[in-house]
């Protein structure tokens, strides 16, 4: 599993991979099912008749436990670790759009993106309509950004590791449904890649929920200031981002703005690979 990406203006910035996350089918570990009672009976597991008259009791799956904050962090570092090892390749679809408010110019892009680990990245454009300088100055210079740092990616550099950062702890927040444990981070140095914010870890799981906050070092002279927020999902045993707002202060157009949606993720494990590999 890769790290946080957070890919802007020029900057493909990672604050440690996006840990095996995002699921197809949601639920909520804090409300196990419930059962509707017939009569005035005590409650009790509801019971099946197997084929030799036998009653079968069903047994509702149980909750996942809530970890404490120093567990959940160690979790996420430790699935952020097996996602960089398990996963193989991914396909996505992206929508990017990008707008110059002071000049009220504008690019929307639809693309399709194949990753293949470790270090090759590639874009096909399907669709684009807006302003050229937008996509020339803000779109492409973005994507080419992203596959500049894949090709030159050192998890380590960028990690929400104890040798990159400083933790806080905030206490809980609910977001997007889930109990999540808030932390604030602040870099121990200025490298480009590291953020000062908050992260939203799920309490129950570990996976990263929500990054957000500011870039620590510009990546350009001709930017200001960058913020972000970004929100994970998990697909099948990984976790990716889903959702990318930011914002730049730039010395040249003022304000720019971006948000990337990414969807229709198909990860490929190692396993799978293998297993393709030698299959007859």
């Amino acid at each position: 599993m890769k790290g946080i990406v957070l890919t802007i203006f020029g900057m493909f910035f990672l604050t440690g991979w996006a840990t095996a996350q995002s699921r197809t089918v949601s639920v909520d570990p804090s409300r196990p099912p419930s059962y509707v009672l017939l009569d005035d009976d005590p409650p009790s597991a509801p019971q099946v008749q197997t084929e030799d008259r036998t009653p079968a009791v069903l047994i509702a799956p149980a909750p996942l436990p809530r970890m404490s904050p120093e567990l959940t962090l160690q979790t996420y570092r430790n699935r952020v670790t097996q996602q960089a090892a398990q996963l193989s390749s991914y396909s996505a679809n992206s929508l990017i759009l990008a707008q110059l408010p002071e000049t009220q110019q504008f690019g929307e892009c639809d693309l399709q993106r194949l990753y293949s680990a470790p270090h090759t990245l590639e874009f096909k454009s399907v669709r684009f309509v807006g302003d050229g300088f937008v996509k020339s100055n803000v779109i492409l210079r973005l994507l080419q950004s992203e596959v500049d740092h894949v090709q030159k990616d050192d998890p380590a550099a960028t990690a929400l590791s104890d040798d990159n950062y400083k933790f806080s702890y905030k206490g809980t927040a609910q977001l997007q449904n889930r109990l999540t444990h808030v932390f604030q981070v602040k870099p121990r140095s200025n490298r480009p890649g590291l953020f000062k914010g908050k992260i939203y870890l799920d309490a129950h799981t570990g996976n990263m929920v929500r990054a957000e906050g500011r870039v620590a070092k510009s990546p350009s002279l001709f930017i200001k200031r960058i913020e972000f927020v970004q929100d994970y999902k998990e697909f099948g045993l990984f976790t990716f981002p889903v959702h990318i707002h930011s914002e730049a202060r730039t010395r040249l157009v003022g304000r720019a703005v971006v948000d990337i949606y990414h969807y229709d993720y198909q990860p490929v494990s190692s396993t799978q690979t293998a297993q393709l590999t030698t299959s007859p």
